[in-house]
């Protein structure tokens, strides 16, 4: 802002580490006063000069000299501050409209400075992931984006070209396929932060891109890795926040472990009031309809499951909880129980009613990964297309043998959601997918 008086202006000028006061003067500006006139908020600016404090205390630059260093040719939104009663500075916001702001967050970052500490905060929880896993021993490591054919998760692909080898190749939906084939070759401890690709729907909780940790250990199981990470969701909030306390809204939860923890089969009864293990689908189908679920006709038997669990148990879980012991046919990784083998060792942990984390013992019998691609293929053929293609590659890799081994998935832009109290994923990305304002049909590039 400009507040100009006659032989001498204020202004305020800014840059990352904060907000000075430039007191800009005749006497020693001359005729390069008057061209203050043409500068508009926004303007960079560089200034030579000396520092003072003025008579109300404010540490103010004492300009005798300056040069534009570029011109803003856009009308930047500019909050106003009043003064109380009580001499507190109150700011109101000049850009709210939420999708403008994600949109154009390069003027989101300027006018809310909140919003740069915020990713700033983000940017910790990485590096305190990192730190934690390095402490350890772990590599950290990277896998193929592009892959000839994708796995790890039950999700539609994203599907591209690729020219120099004349085929079809896919943005990975997971890197967990590949960072097993690094445990078969002799790692013990790999992990990897970074992008993967869901073909799915934008929503609170989901964006199509999106960030993610996988960490695979070997001679661990789940029971081990649901102690890491209480250790290390315990270890990034003091890093980042200083505090345990997790706040969203009204709700505060206290991440104390031990995590409460219950099996899956009675999440959902407690939920219903209904024991589905030995369920029928014609009985699932009846349950679904129960509760308003709209499943399609041709909904497979792991969709029933995974729809009703997420309409029904999810919602309830505020408090941090492992949910353990899934059902095999929601799991087509993970190793049976050791001694119920309608179970997966598999457990999610849930916060605030989000899933946040996904671990399993991994599976690394090569026959019964085999016998799960295959019926992964057969509700394929239903009409299930997020269920996974055969991989035999991977199958290849785990017949030369992968050792006891567990896994676990967070996601990270989730995980920010949770630890810096935002209500939105979008609020948690810096660039989020919109659609587009203007059509782009026609302007496609030839590939």
């Amino acid at each position: 802002t400009f507040r100009r008086m006659g032989k001498v202006t204020f202004a305020d000028i800014q840059d990352e580490s904060g907000r000075i006061q430039l007191y800009f003067r005749i006497n020693e500006l001359g005729q390069r006063y008057e061209l203050l006139r043409l500068l508009d908020i926004g303007d960079i600016l560089g200034v030579r000069g000396f520092a003072f404090r003025t008579k109300t205390g404010e540490l103010t630059i004492h300009v005798l000299d300056y040069q534009l260093l570029c011109k803003s040719l856009r009308p930047i939104p500019t909050p106003k501050e009043e003064v109380d009663e009580h001499g507190n500075r109150i700011r109101h916001d000049a850009f709210t409209d939420k999708e403008q702001r994600y949109r154009r967050r390069y003027l989101d970052l300027i006018v809310n400075p909140e919003v740069r500490e915020l990713f700033r905060a983000r940017a910790r929880i990485i590096a305190s992931i990192r730190e934690f896993f390095d402490q350890r021993g772990w590599l950290e490591v990277e896998t193929p984006i592009l892959q000839p054919v994708y796995g790890g998760a039950n999700a539609r692909p994203f599907v591209t070209y690729f020219n120099a080898l004349d085929t079809h190749f896919y943005l990975r939906i997971a890197t967990e396929l590949y960072l097993k084939r690094l445990i078969v070759g002799g790692f013990e401890g790999v992990y990897e932060i970074g992008k993967n690709f869901r073909n799915e729907g934008i929503d609170r909780l989901h964006n199509p891109e999106f960030t993610a940790l996988e960490l695979y250990v070997a001679y661990r199981d789940y029971y081990w890795m649901m102690e890491l990470v209480e250790e290390l969701l315990l270890f990034v909030a003091e890093r980042v926040n200083g505090t345990r306390e997790l706040r969203r809204g009204e709700l505060t939860v206290v991440l104390q472990r031990p995590f409460r923890r219950i099996r899956w089969f009675d999440a959902v009864a407690h939920a219903t009031g209904c024991d589905i293990r030995n369920a029928s689908e014609s009985e699932l189908r009846a349950l679904c309809q129960q509760h308003g679920i709209e499943v399609p006709a041709n909904a497979s038997v792991p969709k029933l499951l995974d729809e009703l669990f997420s309409t029904v148990v999810q919602p309830r879980l505020i408090e941090p909880t492992f949910v353990l012991d899934y059902p095999v046919v929601l799991s087509p990784l993970a190793k049976r129980h050791r001694s119920e083998p309608d179970l997966a060792e598999r457990f999610e942990l849930y916060i605030f009613g989000m899933e946040l984390a996904n671990a399993f013992s991994e599976l690394n019998d090569p026959l019964e990964q085999r016998q799960r691609f295959q019926q992964q293929l057969l509700w394929r053929d239903k009409g299930d297309l997020e269920a996974m293609p055969m991989d035999e590659d991977f199958l290849q890799a785990l017949e030369v043998g992968l050792p006891p081994t567990a896994g676990l998935g967070i996601g990270i832009d989730r995980l920010a959601m949770v630890l810096l109290n935002q209500h939105s994923i979008r609020d948690a990305i810096l660039f989020p997918h919109l659609r587009p304002e203007h059509s782009t049909v026609g302007t496609s590039p030839n590939p």
